[in-house]
C-alpha cells in the first residue's frame, strides 16, 4: 500500500467520525459559514503580488518535521507582509501535522484568501472548509474519479469556495478537467514515490486551458524557477517547504520575493 493510499484511507475514517461529532448542522451555525470568500483567483492575478501561495506545513510524508515550531499567527502575517498572494494551510492532522483550528488562526489574523490543503474526499469537508473560514479547497485528482471532481466542484460552487484542482499527469489532466474548476494546479512531486521533477509543470501546461489559472505547486526552491514558469503561463506557486524548512518562514518569504521581483525588473528592462 503506498502512501497515497494510506492517507485516502485514513481520511475517509477519519471524516466519518467528524461527520458523527460535528454535524453538518452546527458547521452552518459558524461564524465564517455566511461570510463572504476572498478570490484566490484573482489575488493570484493581481499585479502587485507575486503569485506565491505561501504554506503553513509542520510535517510530511517523505520529510518528517519540516518545522516543529509553528506559530500560524506569526508565520501567517509573515507571509503576507513578504507579499504572498495567499495562503496555503494544511489541516490534516495525521499525516501533515496541521488542524483546522490552524486555518481558524490564519483567517483571524489575515485577509487573504486562503486555500484548505487537505486531501477531499467527501462533500461534508467542502462544508467544514466554509465553516473554518476557507475560500478555496483542493481536488486531487489522483485520487477522485471525474464524476467526484465534478460533483465536488460545484457543490463547492455553491458554497463560494473556488476549487484548485490537482494533476500529476496528462491523463488526469484530460479526465478531471471541469467547468466548475476555477484553477489548475500541476503537483510536480508524484505523490506515491515522492519524486520531484518542476519540468512536469511545463509539460502539461499546453494542455490546460487558458480560461483557468495555472498554479505550479511543489518543488519551486528559487525565484528563478518562478520566472522560467511563468514563461510558460504560470501566475500561482505553491511553496511550502522552501519556507518552512527555515527558522524564519516569513523572513525566508521576505528574501525570496524581493529577489524575484528584482528578477522580475531586470527582465522588463
Amino acid at each position: 500500500m503506498n502512501i497515497l493510499t494510506q492517507i485516502i484511507e485514513h481520511k475517509r475514517k477519519e471524516v466519518a467520525e467528524r461527520k458523527a461529532l460535528y454535524p453538518v448542522r452546527l458547521l452552518e451555525q459558524s461564524i465564517y459559514f455566511q461570510s463572504p470568500t476572498v478570490s484566490l483567483k484573482k489575488y493570484i492575478q493581481r499585479p502587485d503580488k507575486s503569485g506565491i501561495i505561501a504554506e503553513i506545513k509542520r510535517k510530511s510524508p517523505s520529510r518528517g518535521v519540516i518545522n516543529g515550531d509553528v506559530s500560524v499567527e506569526r508565520i501567517s502575517l509573515g507571509y503576507m507582509q513578504a507579499g504572498a498572494s495567499a495562503l496555503s494551510v494544511l489541516t490534516d492532522k495525521n499525516f501533515f501535522g496541521g488542524s483546522n483550528e490552524d486555518l481558524m488562526i490564519a483567517r483571524k489574523f489575515n485577509f487573504c484568501p486562503i486555500l484548505r490543503k487537505d486531501f477531499v474526499v467527501d462533500e461534508y469537508q467542502l462544508i467544514e472548509a466554509k465553516s473554518i473560514g476557507a475560500d478555496a479547497v483542493l481536488l486531487i485528482a489522483a485520487v477522485l474519479s471525474p464524476l467526484e471532481v465534478k460533483n465536488l466542484a460545484k457543490r463547492a460552487r455553491e458554497l463560494n469556495l473556488e476549487v484548485l484542482l490537482e494533476v500529476h499527469s496528462r491523463e488526469e489532466l484530460d479526465r478531471s478537467i471541469d467547468a466548475e474548476i476555477d484553477l489548475v494546479g500541476v503537483n510536480n512531486r508524484n505523490l506515491q514515490t515522492f519524486e520531484m521533477n518542476v519540468d512536469l509543470s511545463r509539460e502539461l501546461a499546453p494542455y490546460i486551458p487558458n480560461k483557468f489559472v495555472k498554479v505550479s505547486e511543489s518543488g519551486i526552491e528559487s525565484p528563478q524557477a518562478i520566472v522560467d514558469l511563468r514563461k510558460s503561463g504560470f501566475q500561482g506557486f505553491l511553496i511550502g517547504q522552501t519556507f518552512m524548512a527555515q527558522s524564519r518562514p516569513g523572513e525566508a518569504a521576505r528574501q525570496f520575493i524581493t529577489e524575484l521581483n528584482r528578477i522580475m525588473d531586470q527582465t522588463k528592462l
